[in-house]
């Protein structure tokens, strides 16, 4: 009972403060945002790192080692990054202070073992003991026994059939190129090259992992596995055995004509210095089809292709790593917002110079892969990297378009129409919008052995239709026209049974809850009504003794998201180490979208911010607070504990000044 009442008293009204009375937080907000303002690149815009898991870092050492290109200096410095990362259970995990993962811990290993770790170092052994508990290396994930087949320590039936002759199928086929997200896409392609042609890597110090293995690679028999789990899961590992025995019989002039035409498709996308989608994976293996088809290493398309890999390095004094992309349009629309929540002025050489950096950004002559299901519709978007003109996603371009018309409509009108056209032509059948393609939701895609990964595809999310909406709305799109109510009432229908939403990009529904409400917020929508109290008694419940909130990344995984209370079972959303910055900017923003900036909860966020551990406009968080794909991949972006911290300070302080009770803004 003692529980119960506890409860009930976390989800009751909190009652308001009437009076603004934090001390110096407009010392903390002129400290934050001229430490923001530092930090802005000469071009104007702000580029902060982007960290994933030791997956990068030990792939870029297995790159070098599969070219033969060792970089002893450069591979000792990601060493100790791969050294450091290594969790209390002997393995690597997935994000800072998360559980083993055996597929990561593999390529940790094995990347350590290439720079010339001794296996008889503790850590060598303790991690050696781990990924043997778990099943050993022949257990991990497809794309680290791909990678593993490359190296020649698994037999090439090791992985599922993937055959570049697909490239060659018309649209209407069950598997096109098209009907996979633009991350699969460009990861694939390259991929089905190497898999056509089965090179092995140079590997100049004869490094293998035998001892990984519970048994022999070799004589292991098993090694697809379902992904889904049902039926047509099963179905599909009994097509990929089937397809091994038809493989041999496919006329080598085709696969010769599959393979040109996937290199076709490469080269059309490299995308200069900034790589191939723009992502780590896809650029590696663009870079190792071209050596295996013996493309000079002086080639501009290798040149090319290797200067943007190693763009992507982060490297220290006596550590370093390797980011998975690059993040600067993200990063600098996103600080806009922030300073000018702040109170920096549109006119302000600060926000000119990032205004018009962002305006020069917008694709407007290049018809991405988007145009596959959208080919009416005209180039308008803005990407995620510095460029990466095939794929723009509507995330970026409703943030960039919301900064820009903040600042000056008038004056950037133009660049706002036309990607406002492109973000409503972008708008899926079910109402909701997907990162970078329309309707990309072929589910049945995700039966396949291949997509062991579960991201296959990039189907509708809350957190992106609602970024999408709050940017219609704050444009004066009212919630009666049809792209507005069709998204509304997708977003409705999104809404998880405790009140909150999913967040596929970000950590996790404290980061939809929040998307979510700002659009709603926008839209005009009655935050009264009894859905939106249920989202806001959501997050009251799980703001932490602290006053903060966090929330682990643990929480992408289904089956550790149910508790059982005195009365019944319900959904947990609270597991979570400690509060972030990051995410109590979240819960912060979403409340008072909802109204709540005179609320006891809102109130004691306020406090954990201003009583948080911070340098300057910086403050401390470790723990990642972002998601490439939700239980595979996860991010950790180092601008968010700046840019929403400042931006939620700012806006507590305008509401309280009698700014009126909710934002004025789309986001």
């Amino acid at each position: 009972m003692v529980m119960l009442e506890l409860v009930k008293s976390q989800l009751a009204e909190s009652s308001p403060s009437d009076v603004y009375d934090f001390d110096g937080i407009d010392g903390v907000i002129d400290e934050a945002r001229d430490w923001l303002a530092e930090r802005q690149a000469e071009d104007g815009c702000w580029a902060f790192e982007l960290e994933a898991d030791a997956t990068i870092p030990a792939e870029y050492i297995m790159l070098n080692h599969y070219l033969g290109e060792i970089d002893d200096a450069v591979e000792a410095k990601l060493a100790v990054y791969l050294r450091n990362t290594q969790g209390k259970h002997g393995g690597w995990p997935l994000y800072h202070d998360g559980d083993f993962n055996l597929s990561v811990s593999v390529k940790a290993y094995l990347a350590l073992k290439l720079t010339g770790e001794d296996v008889d170092e503790p850590y060598m052994r303790w991690a050696r003991k781990a990924i043997l508990e778990h099943g050993g290396a022949a257990r991990s994930n497809v794309f680290t026994r791909f990678a593993l087949a490359l190296f020649d320590q698994v037999p090439w039936r090791a992985v599922p059939v993937i055959r570049v002759e697909s490239m060659l199928l018309p649209k209407w086929a069950p598997f096109h190129i098209y009907k996979v997200s633009y991350w699969s896409r460009t990861v694939m392609v390259p991929l089905k090259v190497l898999a056509a042609l089965k090179p092995r890597a140079r590997n100049p110090r004869g490094v293998d992992i035998s001892e990984l293995f519970v048994k022999p690679a070799n004589e292991q028999r098993f090694y697809q596995i379902n992904p889904t789990g049902n039926f047509f899961g099963m179905s599909m590992l009994v097509i990929d055995f089937m397809a091994r025995f038809v493989v041999p019989l496919i006329p080598r002039r085709v696969e010769k004509k599959a393979i040109e035409r996937a290199m076709e498709f490469i080269t059309e996308r490299l995308n200069g210095e900034d790589g191939l989608g723009g992502i780590f994976p896809a650029m590696a293996n663009a870079l190792m089809a071209f050596d295996a088809l013996e493309v000079p290493r002086d080639h501009p398309d290798y040149v090319i292709c290797r200067k943007a890999i190693d763009r992507l390095l982060v490297l220290n004094d006596d550590w370093g790593y390797c980011q998975p992309c690059l993040s600067p349009v993200w990063d600098t629309s996103l600080a806009a917002h922030a300073m000018m929540e702040s109170g920096l002025s549109a006119n302000d050489p600060i926000m000119t110079r990032a205004n018009e950096w962002l305006l020069g950004r917008q694709i407007l002559d290049v018809k991405g892969d988007w145009q596959a299901n959208r080919g009416h519709l005209r180039p308008g978007g803005w990407a995620f990297q510095y460029w990466n003109d095939y794929y723009p996603d509507v995330d970026d371009t409703a943030v960039v378009i919301m900064a820009l018309h903040r600042a000056d409509p008038e004056k950037y009108r133009e660049a706002i129409e036309r990607g406002t056209e492109w973000i409503i032509g972008m708008q899926s059948k079910n109402g909701g919008w997907g990162a970078f393609d329309a309707d990309n939701n072929h589910m049945f895609l995700q039966n396949i052995p291949f997509a062991d990964h579960g991201a296959l595809l990039d189907p509708p999310t809350a957190d992106v239709s609602a970024r999408c909406l709050s940017m219609l709305a704050q444009l004066g799109y009212q919630k009666n026209h049809p792209v507005m109510a069709e998204g509304l009432a997708y977003l409705r229908s999104e809404q998880e049974e405790d009140g909150s939403w999913f967040g596929r990009w970000g950590n996790n529904y404290v980061y939809g809850t929040w998307s979510v409400l700002c659009a709603f917020n926008a839209a005009g929508v009655d935050m009264r009504a009894p859905y939106i109290r249920k989202a806001v008694d959501w997050l009251k419940f799980v703001q932490r003794p602290d006053g903060g909130w966090g929330e682990d990344c643990s929480t992408y995984w289904q089956h550790r998201t149910w508790y059982v209370s005195e009365a019944t079972l319900h959904r947990r959303r609270d597991e979570v180490k400690t509060s972030t910055p990051s995410q109590t900017s979240w819960a912060l923003l979403g409340l008072m979208a909802a109204g709540e900036a005179n609320s006891e909860s809102v109130d004691q966020g306020i406090e954990y911010l201003m009583n948080a551990e911070r340098d300057a406009g910086n403050w401390h968080e470790e723990y990642f607070n972002a998601v490439g794909f939700p239980r595979v991949f996860y991010l950790r972006y180092h601008g968010y504990s700046a840019y929403f911290p400042l931006w939620t300070l700012a806006r507590y302080r305008d509401l309280k000044n009698g700014g009126g009770k909710y934002p004025k803004f789309g986001i």
